[in-house]
């Protein structure tokens, strides 16, 4: 295990996360699992399938008018021309950030979720409690997160399913005008592609 797995303690996880290391642990005790691979399995979704990923669409999407009109039309396309394939870009569905627009993704019957795309989601995403409030109190959510949003904008929720993922395209922080793709990149975040937080502006 990584040292950050290693370092985790029984009381700091949910059920499904102990029901898990129990399985993973019974696994490696019998053979059946090697070690190298789980950490092997774990790098792949930390460093080649998760928020980069989405992160590298939107930074595209930043700088190129007719990709960012591709990514909106279709997502899965869009996707598949950057060499992003996996879980959750089958059918992909891109929605924009603008100055009196706010996206929110909310998973209501379960936990759908673009892995390939944001990588693995957060514990809060799966929660009972986020899955019903964002839909009854988007705005009260949004404001816990940080995201404090003027009245006169408009918070459009999308209720991720097995058929359909969404991502939401954040709106390009002021201060990046000089910042290659890499740059801008690296600015964005996992919780700003599902819609939660919005971007800073660039130091």
């Amino acid at each position: 295990m990584s040292g950050s797995q290693a370092h985790t303690h029984a009381h700091d996880l949910d059920e499904p996360a102990l029901r898990a290391r129990a399985l993973e642990s019974l696994l490696l005790e019998k053979g059946l699992l090697a070690s190298d691979t789980v950490e092997r399995i774990v790098r792949v979704y930390e460093h080649h399938v998760g928020p980069m990923n989405g992160a590298r669409l939107v930074a595209r999407s930043w700088v190129d008018r007719a990709f960012r009109a591709r990514l909106l039309a279709d997502g899965s396309a869009a996707a598949q021309e950057m060499g992003v394939l996996g879980l959750g870009t089958d059918r992909l569905v891109a929605v924009e950030n603008a100055p009196r627009v706010h996206n929110l993704v909310v998973c209501t019957l379960c936990s759908c979720y673009p892995w390939s795309i944001l990588g693995l989601p957060p514990t809060w995403y799966k929660d009972p409690a986020y899955r019903s409030r964002a839909v009854l109190e988007p705005r009260t959510v949004l404001a816990e997160f940080g995201t404090i949003l003027d009245e006169s904008v408009e918070v459009r929720l999308w209720d991720s399913s097995a058929e359909v993922r969404y991502l939401v395209v954040p709106e390009r922080p002021a201060g990046t005008a000089e910042l290659d793709g890499e740059a801008l990149a690296a600015l964005v975040t996992r919780d700003a592609m599902i819609g939660v937080t919005r971007l800073a502006a660039a130091a």
